[in-house]
């Protein structure tokens, strides 16, 4: 019974981990099993199943109008006898059971990343259990996240081998990133080509179009009254259209609009598959022994093994499964598959197949031929629907993936769109999705041709199965800290399999399999020229660093004039002064008297909680007035603009002033203390504590830092602001000195100093830099730095808008990087 709840969910091992051992009376295992299967935790799942079925598994459950037809209209239909068609079936049986249903359903979804799932989410793991990131500005405090540990490893191990060994070559490990990027790149790929071939499918049965939205209006070429090419093709661009204008709703509306549609499509096609199953052919039942996979090869031999690209269309979405869970929980998409689209799609398989055995020549139009009939109009409206929903998942995917390459640096800064209170990894990023849609368009319009864009689709799926077994096996090792003989047989078992699968699709190259290359090979250079770009850029920060006993030696008015006011300096430097302020300090003949210097990283977690997000620390002895705030976020978290971020850092740095005084060892001594230690701040403890009174109303439209400004221009342009950003509901905090007369001296005067700076205002500093190669660079970098990265840089959205910072607080400073 245990290991049955293991396997779905309902019971995990890391939960008696952490509760200590099994009790010998079963008491603490029972008490386990009841807290996880309560009620309240069931219903959501049920609930977060039933949406699932909207959004993950619409692509999957719409194979079987394309699957036997793609299989056998090749060479194969000079073999289409009822011993290879039995053969036909079980082969597809057996791949359904052992990659989505064995490997995806009991494996992969429990190697989650705290909830996320797919490429990324792997690797993820893999950087935080083995020294494999490429990540710049990682610091030891990152690994005391409480996100951070999670998985069975959470216990310090002994370092094997063949880890040290990846962790020594920077080489190997770049290699690992390019391996993720092609597998992020392949689902991106599939982002463009599933829509695609569900629009065509939907509207031409003839095969004269490509394959999903064109798979759901096919039927119309069975009927008497046949559309024209051009009409189908119009129908099918009006369908792909519609289907990205519903985006912006959100996932879980459009899940609660698919849901019923994919719910109604699975009950039809389970009682047409059991109606032909018994009416046809009840021998086919036998199908389900892989002895018939024998009997395949032996009959049709080289033909079949290239018509294996047909089948393994049957498993085309398998990847939206763990690609999609950040969306749901692995319980909802275990239960949704395991007790309703597996059952289903295996009887509508048999069923095919026991009808084509009867009738050899329907192989053009198996599916439509094979609904009796008195309902293949109700039939022929559900696979429409259904085909169009079968787009949603891969799309769904696509942001999901899209979100987790730009925090993890190898994408550039998009708007991402956060459009659920209660599911958090439910996303929408508008640009994304307004390119996908233009690629598919590209794609409907300019093949027209369901085969090779079959081709193109079933060759990307399986690259991207290729990838996730390998990154699964590294985490086996590193995660799991499994023998290597384990994650050995699994990826040779699930290899083989799926190398037989890739081998066939990759004859098909010529014959459209070269699009998903193509279009991989696109998105892979956006990515690896960003990655590339950013690194080199941080490298010269970090090299050109502002040496702290120049700051020192200045004294604390740094040489200039220290104005009232808190001036937020924005680096990706985690430790040290950038350049930029020494620019600013040789240029400028004031300076606020306050300074913080913030850096917003990416950490390789899924979330940050908001108790451990500030990093607190001081620069320069306590005269200076000069912080350090580290803000962390996971490639899941959104920086939301509600206004609320200078508060909090007041907050917490006269929380950390308070904690300084108390714990001496956060800094060092007055004659040394360069760069001091740093503080975790949480926002809980912050709104707590006694450091600080806070009085505050809201309001809508003008910030803090402009209302309390003194300058009388900046006032001014408050309305001009207002106009900007009607919608922005801000805070509008005064902050007081408790009456506490036991406060020292020294950190009275401190706290008041910072009181009344945020009381004179706040301004946003910030480099608007231009990264250029050095002359004596290659050709190469000079080709990638100067026109591919300065392109991106100048067409993705600026860090001060990704960042949300008031555009009427911002100061920009030019800075030209030679890297």
């Amino acid at each position: 019974m245990y290991a049955f709840l293991f396997l779905f969910g309902l019971f995990s091992p890391r939960a008696v981990a952490q509760s200590g051992s099994f009790n010998t009376n079963g008491v603490t295992l029972l008490h386990l099993v009841a807290l996880q299967l309560s009620w309240v935790n069931l219903s959501r799942n049920l609930l977060l199943a039933y949406q699932s079925l909207g959004v993950v598994y619409g692509d999957l459950s719409t194979s079987p109008l394309y699957v036997y037809t793609s299989t056998f209209l090749g060479k194969l239909q000079n073999h289409n006898n009822e011993e290879v068609i039995f053969g036909a079936f079980s082969l597809i049986f057996w791949t359904l059971t052992l990659l989505p249903l064995l490997k995806y359903v009991f494996i992969l979804l429990s190697a989650d990343d705290n909830g996320e799932g797919g490429t990324f989410a792997l690797y993820s793991l893999l950087c935080r259990h083995a020294k494999f990131s490429l990540l710049p500005n990682q610091q030891a405090a990152d690994e005391e996240l409480s996100a951070y540990k999670y998985g069975p490893s959470s216990q310090v191990v002994a370092s094997t081998p063949l880890k040290r060994f990846l962790e020594k070559h920077k080489r190997l490990r770049t290699a690992l990133l390019v391996v993720v990027l092609l597998g992020a790149s392949m689902v991106i790929g599939d982002g463009v080509l599933t829509p695609a071939i569900s629009g065509i499918k939907s509207v031409d049965t003839s095969f004269s179009f490509p394959l999903a939205v064109l798979s759901s209006v096919s039927g119309l070429q069975v009927t008497a009254e046949k559309l024209t090419d051009a009409e189908l093709l119009l129908l099918a661009c009006v369908i792909l259209v519609g289907l990205f204008a519903l985006q912006h709703c959100g996932t879980h509306r459009v899940a609660f609009l698919f849901a019923p549609i994919v719910i109604i499509w699975l009950v039809s096609i389970f009682s047409i598959g059991l109606y032909n199953t018994i009416h046809w052919n009840p021998a086919i039942i036998r199908a389900l022994s892989p002895h018939y996979i024998i009997k395949f090869f032996s009959a049709t031999g080289k033909d079949g093994w290239i018509s294996l690209g047909g089948i393994l269309l049957s498993i085309t979405g398998t990847e939206a499964m763990f690609a999609d869970l950040g969306h749901f929980t692995a319980l909802s998409i275990r239960i949704a598959f395991a007790f309703f689209v597996y059952p289903c799609l295996v009887v509508q398989y048999m069923g095919q197949a026991a009808f084509l055995s009867k009738h050899p020549n329907s192989i053009r139009y198996s599916f439509y031929d094979s609904i009796p009939g008195p309902v293949f109009w109700p039939i022929f409206v559900v696979a429409t629907l259904a085909s169009i929903v079968g787009s949603q998942a891969v799309i769904t995917a696509t942001f999901s993936i899209i979100k987790q390459c730009h925090a993890l640096g190898c994408f550039p800064r998009v708007k991402v769109v956060h459009t659920s209170k209660h599911i958090y990894g439910q996303i929408y990023i508008p640009e994304i999705n307004w390119i996908l849609m233009i690629l598919t368009l590209a794609i409907t319009i300019g093949f027209q041709d369901t085969t090779l864009i079959g081709n193109a689709y079933g060759l990307a799926c399986m690259m991207v199965m290729f990838v996730t077994t390998f990154l699964m096996a590294l985490v086996i090792i590193f995660v799991w800290q499994k023998s290597v003989v384990v994650a050995a047989l699994f990826l040779v078992f699930f290899w083989f399999i799926e190398g037989v699968y890739l081998s066939a699709a990759l004859m098909k190259v010529p014959q459209g399999g070269w699009v998903p290359f193509v279009l991989s090979f696109i998105f892979m250079i956006v990515m690896y020229i960003w990655h590339y770009g950013t690194r080199r850029k941080y490298n010269y920060d970090l090299h050109n660093k502002v040496s702290l006993k120049w700051l020192l030696g200045l004294g604390p008015s740094l040489g200039i004039v220290r104005v009232p006011g808190i001036g937020l300096i924005y680096s990706e430097l985690a430790t040290g002064v950038p350049a930029i302020f020494s620019h600013f300090v040789t240029n400028l003949p004031a300076f606020h008297n306050v300074l913080v210097f913030v850096c917003v990283k990416s950490v390789p977690v899924p979330s940050v909680s908001p108790e451990e997000r500030f990093l607190i620390g001081r620069i320069c002895p306590r005269p200076y007035r000069m912080y350090r705030c580290i803000v962390r976020y996971g490639y899941k978290d959104i920086q939301r603009d509600d206004g609320d971020f200078e508060n909090q850092l007041i907050q917490s740095i006269a929380e950390f002033i308070q904690m300084e005084a108390v714990e001496p060892q956060l800094s060092s001594s007055e004659s040394s203390s360069l760069d001091g230690r740093m503080a975790v701040i949480s926002t809980r403890t912050v709104q707590s504590s006694s450091s600080l009174i806070a009085t505050e109303q809201e309001d809508f439209g003008v910030s803090d830092s402009i209302q309390s400004s003194k300058s009388l221009t900046l006032r001014s342009l408050g309305p001009v602001y207002d106009d900007e950003n009607p919608q922005i509901r801000r805070r509008q905090v005064r902050f007081q000195l408790p009456s506490n007369p036991g406060m020292d001296h020294a950190v009275r005067e401190e706290l008041m100093d910072l009181i009344q700076a945020k009381e004179a205002g706040v301004a946003y500093i910030m480099g608007h830099s231009y990264v250029k190669a050095r002359r004596s660079s290659s050709y190469f970098k000079k080709l990638v730095i100067d026109i591919g990265y300065s392109f991106l840089r100048k067409n993705c959205r600026g860090p001060s808008v990704a960042l949300n910072i008031p555009h009427i607080s911002l100061i920009e400073v030019g800075m030209i990087y030679y890297v």
